[in-house]
């Protein structure tokens, strides 16, 4: 179960690291999954979950999880964006890597790095 303080954190176009039990045979393993929070439905209520969008080995993929799940052991903010546009951010399915950072305002931890090591 999620904690509620980081539960008002998980927003639209918040970067996010979600950590799930996986049960491989008898043995039960954590996996992580980072990327891009693209939409909150159905606020607290009992079958509300958020939306995870990352690419891993080039192609999209999508994770949804449910808010009140057990298999989910945690869930980190990385960072989050001061104001987002929509609420539901499914364009950013169409668009590049560098796109999203420039339309959300949001430096991924690389760019940012960067950037401090120019100044």
């Amino acid at each position: 179960m999620i904690p509620a303080q980081v539960l008002e954190k998980i927003k639209p176009g918040a970067n996010v690291r979600v950590w799930e039990k996986i049960k491989e045979g008898e043995k039960e393993r954590l996996s992580r999954f980072e990327g891009l929070v693209l939409a909150r439905k159905h606020g607290s209520e009992k079958g509300a979950t958020f939306t995870v969008r990352a690419i891993v080995a080039g192609v999209g993929v999508e994770k949804i999880y449910p808010v009140h799940s057990t298999r989910i052991e945690k869930v980190d903010v990385l960072n989050s964006p001061k104001k987002v546009r929509r609420a539901k951010l499914y364009y950013v399915r169409e668009l590049s890597k560098k796109e999203t950072r420039q339309k959300l305002g949001v430096a991924s931890n690389q760019a940012a790095s960067e950037e401090k090591t120019a100044a």
